[in-house]
């Protein structure tokens, strides 16, 4: 066996590895994904009409690319053990589609996260004078964030308390967190999926070559 060969069978190896890693980590992003578009009391806060969809942009394009994700790691370990250029190709240029997705969001995430933020608080502090169902939106908002009022209208909310938690607050509190969760998890398989575009495209050559030389 030449050289060229050892090579190519210890990327195509390592090439499988990864894969099944990668669809591994599909299933982590697909589940982090539904947890956040599903997770109680995110999808309570904002169910009610009005209430600002922003968030849930950056959640989707995190379900897709996990979703995505999981079938392309299938077909990347297909396109490893059978040494297949043209299933190498695909599995690169969907790698390349993903990792342009996985940015996407996490860049959304990180770049909107104050506008997304804002539009939540506009859309809590216009409930507490709001008639209709606004009593019922800012009675969720209290009992899940543990909160009440603002600082400006907790005169407004009767059951509010001076030294009850500001709700503009615990509202900025709650989305960092969850807009920090989809940034630091789209920025962190893009670093994985470059690793895979490296692999995909030296076990290319490697087959090329060892076809040229045979």
């Amino acid at each position: 066996m030449s050289k060229v060969q050892g090579g190519t069978k210890c990327v195509k190896y390592l090439l499988f590895i990864f894969n099944f890693i990668f669809w591994l980590s599909g299933s982590l992003v697909l589940a982090v994904g539904l947890w956040l578009r599903f997770d109680h009391h995110t999808a309570s806060l904002l169910k009610e009409d009005g209430a600002p969809e922003t968030f849930f942009l950056a959640v989707y394009i995190l379900i897709g690319a996990g979703g995505i994700m999981m079938l392309v790691g299938f077909f990347g370990c297909c396109g490893a053990v059978k040494e297949s250029q043209c299933l190498l190709g695909l599995f690169f240029s969907c790698l390349l589609i993903i990792f342009g997705a996985e940015v996407a969001a996490g860049v959304f995430g990180f770049l909107n996260k104050d506008q997304i933020i804002r539009e939540v608080q506009n859309f809590y502090t216009a409930s507490i004078t709001g008639n209709g169902n606004s009593t019922a939106i800012t009675s969720m908002y209290h009992e899940i964030l543990n909160c009440c009022g603002s600082s400006e209208k907790k005169s407004d909310v009767l059951s509010c308390t001076d030294n009850t938690k500001d709700c503009v607050k615990a509202i900025e509190d709650f989305f960092n967190e969850k807009l920090f969760i989809i940034g630091y998890v789209g920025i962190g398989i893009a670093g994985i999926m470059i690793i895979g575009m490296i692999f995909s495209m030296v076990l290319c050559c490697g087959i090329r070559s060892s076809r040229e030389v045979i």
